[in-house]
């Protein structure tokens, strides 16, 4: 379902009052939708990370267990 002329028309009005009224929301707003891709890069980043290093301590404690 799209948006009439009008309704259009007033949410622009809406985004125009916003951005003069409070500058400071109206750019975290628009940044809102650009965060969570980096967000989720951080969190697969990190994932990969906590599991190299239990690999590793896995590896480590069977080598030393073998030797």
């Amino acid at each position: 379902m799209s948006l009439s002329m009008e309704e259009r028309r007033i949410l622009a009005e809406i985004e125009i009052q916003l951005s003069a009224n409070d500058p400071r929301l109206a750019h975290r707003l628009s940044r809102l939708g650009q965060e969570r891709p980096r967000r989720r890069i951080r969190l697969i980043a990190a994932i990969v990370v906590a599991a190299i290093g239990v690999v590793t301590a896995i590896a480590t404690a069977i080598i030393t267990a073998i030797s």
